[in-house]
């Protein structure tokens, strides 16, 4: 058994918590700590390496938190599981890495509060290459100015529950910010009917859930003659669950606060 930091993994036998576990094998400087499901999962109880095809680890899937045993959580499960998870570090001491998306403004209250007293990484994608492009659309809408209509698609797999995509979302954030516009007041979710003619101020949002679409992200900046997109495709969840991981990494040596991926990337201007 590999020595390194400690993770406890939630929602370890979803689709991203399975890649999280089979990185976290890849990687000598962390280890599996515990795996954790809901209350009512069909694998509770089973080994976690034989549940996502590991063969034996020795490592139970369970309910709850063991106390004493972990580092970091990282969790990429549900709004409210990674409100119990961040209590959880609080109380504990340990560091938390949530990749989660869908929170309402009340949690996203309730884990700024939390994270005051305890070391916290919250982005809606862990990607490397989607935090860069969270950066370069920044500059990129400064440059362009008002002239260039701003229009955003995702387009994720069909189970996906939360539209639009929180990484999306964020895009629509950070170009509203860097252009000194309110995006609660012009961001465009889809459009329909006679809505008349488009706003220069205003940021459109399009959507699109099919098949097994792992996360499509395109921004398009629209001018007279011309067009300039931006466009990252991810081929499969193993790039979001490295950015994870590195996250766990740098968090644990972070003081007390909430942080993302630009924190943990170095690209915070």
């Amino acid at each position: 058994m590999k020595e390194g930091l400690k993770a406890i993994v939630v929602g370890a036998a979803g689709k991203m918590g399975n890649r999280i576990i089979h990185i976290i094998r890849e990687t000598p400087s962390i280890e599996l700590a515990q795996a954790i499901e809901r209350a009512d999962h069909p694998s509770l109880g089973m080994d976690i390496g034989e549940v996502i095809g590991l063969g034996k680890l020795g490592i139970s899937l369970e309910g709850g938190f063991k106390k004493g045993n972990g580092d970091v959580i990282i969790n990429f499960s549900s709004p409210a599981a990674s409100l119990e998870s961040l209590e959880f570090a609080k109380e504990n001491g340990l560091a938390i890495v949530i990749g989660t998306t869908g929170f309402n403004p009340e949690q996203m209250e309730k884990i700024k509060g939390l994270s005051k007293s305890t070391r916290c990484v919250v982005a809606p994608n862990m990607s490397v290459g989607v935090n860069l492009m969270f950066r370069v659309v920044q500059d990129i809408a400064k440059v362009l100015g008002p002239e260039y209509d701003i229009e955003i698609l995702e387009a994720h797999h069909r189970l996906k529950k939360d539209s639009p995509s929180g990484t999306a979302v964020k895009l629509g954030e950070l170009i509203a910010k860097a252009m000194d516009r309110d995006f609660g007041q012009v961001g465009v979710y889809g459009r329909k009917g006679m809505i008349g003619e488009r706003t220069r101020e205003e940021i459109g949002m399009q959507v699109i859930r099919a098949g097994d679409i792992v996360g499509e992200h395109t921004v398009l900046f629209g001018g007279v003659g011309e067009r300039l997109e931006i466009i990252h495709r991810a081929h499969s969840r193993d790039n979001f669950a490295r950015g994870a991981i590195r996250a766990a990494l740098w968090i644990v040596n972070q003081p007390n606060g909430l942080y993302d991926m630009q924190d943990v990337l170095g690209l915070k201007k």
